[in-house]
């Protein structure tokens, strides 16, 4: 089975919600529950099965930190961490 953690970046592969990054709040067995800030709210997260999922092994550590200690955070916190997610996974694509 596959492992993922809170505070993964995630791309949804099924779903209405296919080809969007989110970040993985909580694991649940062989559900995961995804927020991205905008769509999906921290409040109300997608709960989703893993294999309609692509893990991409990378954590944001502030997310992490966060989850595991105070085990919240603001749908502007997972906005932010995304977009600098996104921005470099450009920049690394520019490069190659």
């Amino acid at each position: 089975m596959l492992d993922a953690h809170p505070g993964e970046f995630v791309y949804a592969t099924a779903g209405r919600d296919a080809g969007k990054c989110f970040i993985v709040l909580a694991v649940e067995n062989e559900y995961l529950f995804i927020a991205d800030g905008k769509g999906r709210k921290v409040s109300t997260p997608k709960k989703k099965k893993i294999k309609h999922l692509k893990l991409t092994g990378k954590v944001d550590n502030f997310i992490e930190n966060r989850l595991s200690s105070l085990n919240k955070v603001t749908n502007k916190e997972v906005r932010y961490a995304i977009s600098n997610f996104l921005g470099n996974r450009i920049n690394e694509e520019n490069v190659l």
